[in-house]
């Protein structure tokens, strides 16, 4: 899938052709992907062993190159601390999550929302959300974000948990276009479809990953009224089932 077009308010720097050659994304259930470009292994909030509906998930199979958090909430955080004992895996966050993780010996990149790092794989930038956040611990854990990663394969938005908000509309105006999104939308906690979908115009993509569903009773999701209510805003949803993996 080739990319040439991007809006006129993007920054020049960001005015390049761009190819998705079999992207691979795997779902470890709640909120945890694993996405693979440029060779290397983004784990992108990791709560797998909490999850009783991720029981035939094995983390010990699990090895990124690195791990992105969005907040410190316990279903975000999970299991990052034993996977980045094992593999080394740096993590990327927010300073706060940061230096909570760094003070038990881990590698860690601290920003700030507003603040982009270009490492190996590409560029990533924390972008807004609307939550709350603390550590496990009960600690402070700051304000949350959200991720845009981008390179010359790929570029895609992961919401992290958040409510729908007009910050949204800044992420085409200063990132390249995406190619996804993987954007919360189980309502009670966090946005529900109906505001995700509008989240997906607001960014400017409309092929869209669920998460952030039917892991407990209160979030669950009717799969075929979100499905349907994207598609009539021609938008294409897809709610991946545990250790699915999503070609693009």
């Amino acid at each position: 899938m080739h990319r040439l077009s991007y809006s006129h308010s993007n920054p020049p720097q960001f005015l390049a052709l761009h190819k998705i050659s079999a992207l691979k994304i795997k779902y470890f259930g709640h909120s945890a992907f694993l996405v693979e470009t440029l060779g290397k292994l983004l784990l992108f909030d990791p709560f797998i062993k909490g999850n009783l509906l991720a029981s035939e998930v094995d983390i010990d199979l699990i090895r990124p190159d690195y791990i992105l958090l969005t907040h410190g909430h316990g279903d975000h955080v999970g299991d990052t601390i034993e996977i980045a004992q094992r593999t080394g895996a740096p993590i990327i966050s927010t300073y706060e999550v940061s230096t909570w993780l760094g003070s038990q010996g881990l590698k860690t990149f601290g920003l700030n929302t507003g603040g982009k790092i270009k490492l190996e794989f590409g560029t990533v930038k924390l972008v807004n959300a609307i939550h709350s956040s603390s550590m496990p611990d009960g600690s402070y854990g700051a304000n949350p974000v959200g991720f845009v990663v981008w390179n010359e394969e790929v570029s895609f938005y992961v919401s992290g948990d958040t409510a729908l908000t007009l910050d949204m509309k800044l992420i085409p105006m200063t990132c390249p276009k995406l190619d996804f999104a993987i954007l919360c939308l189980g309502d009670i906690f966090t946005m529900g479809y109906e505001d995700a979908a509008m989240a997906a115009e607001f960014v400017g993509c409309s092929n869209i990953i669920g998460c952030h569903f039917d892991t407990f009773p209160p979030i669950q999701v009717n799969h075929q009224e979100a499905i349907s209510f994207f598609n009539s805003k021609g938008l294409r949803l897809t709610l991946p089932t545990i250790n699915q993996e999503i070609l693009l």
